[in-house]
């Protein structure tokens, strides 16, 4: 991600006194029976922490990266408070040294990625689980476009059904649910959505 995407995030995150919320999406909440103590997370685009904390209270050793100074800094005081310790680092997804090695990868509201990078990316996020291990993905779907409420503009970067049933090969799927939602997730994400998500698992 360019240097200019991460000032335009950067005043994002500064202007809102809480731009996506404290708590994490109900989608991963829900998933709460996959998750272990001592297992290893990688959460993807984590902005100002709220999922890394999450699963780092839940007793995961976790990884978290976000292209942002000011989002880490929000991120890192946001585990002060919650009194746990994640293993953050301000890059963009290509720069991120370790893509192997984890139990979950954790990839909430990643839509900043044009479809050919997105394929790498996704690539990525798969090839980083160990046998065993569960992706956990979620979006904005392309009905989105009508709420106006959340995410990007640009129908291309939004989820359907047929790209994430095709966008995982190496991995078994889980879920894959659209649905919709009235989120209050910060000044962001609020009002009427519509959502996706898949959970895949990789078995060898």
């Amino acid at each position: 991600m360019s240097q200019q995407a991460a000032r335009e995030w950067d005043a994002r995150y500064v202007a809102s006194a809480s731009l996506f919320g404290e708590q994490p999406n109900d989608f991963l909440v829900r998933q709460h029976g996959h998750f272990r103590p001592g297992q290893r997370a990688l959460v993807i685009a984590d902005g100002s922490g709220r999922h890394g904390a999450w699963l780092a209270g839940l007793g995961l050793q976790v990884d978290a990266f976000d292209v942002g100074p000011e989002g880490d800094r929000q991120a890192r005081l946001l585990d002060a408070r919650r009194g746990v310790q994640v293993n953050r680092q301000v890059c963009g997804w290509e720069d991120w040294p370790c893509w192997q090695g984890y139990d979950h990868v954790v990839a909430i509201f990643i839509q900043f990625s044009a479809p050919e990078e997105r394929t790498r990316l996704f690539a990525r996020m798969a090839q980083a689980l160990l046998p065993g291990g569960h992706l956990h993905l979620l979006g904005y779907s392309q009905k989105q476009l009508s709420f106006g409420t959340g995410g990007p503009k640009d129908a291309s970067r939004l989820y359907d059904a047929a790209l994430l049933n095709q966008a995982f090969p190496t991995l078994r799927m889980l879920e894959l649910s659209q649905y919709e939602a009235v989120l209050e997730e910060g000044s962001a994400h609020r009002g009427p959505s519509a959502l996706i998500g898949y959970v895949g698992r990789r078995d060898a």
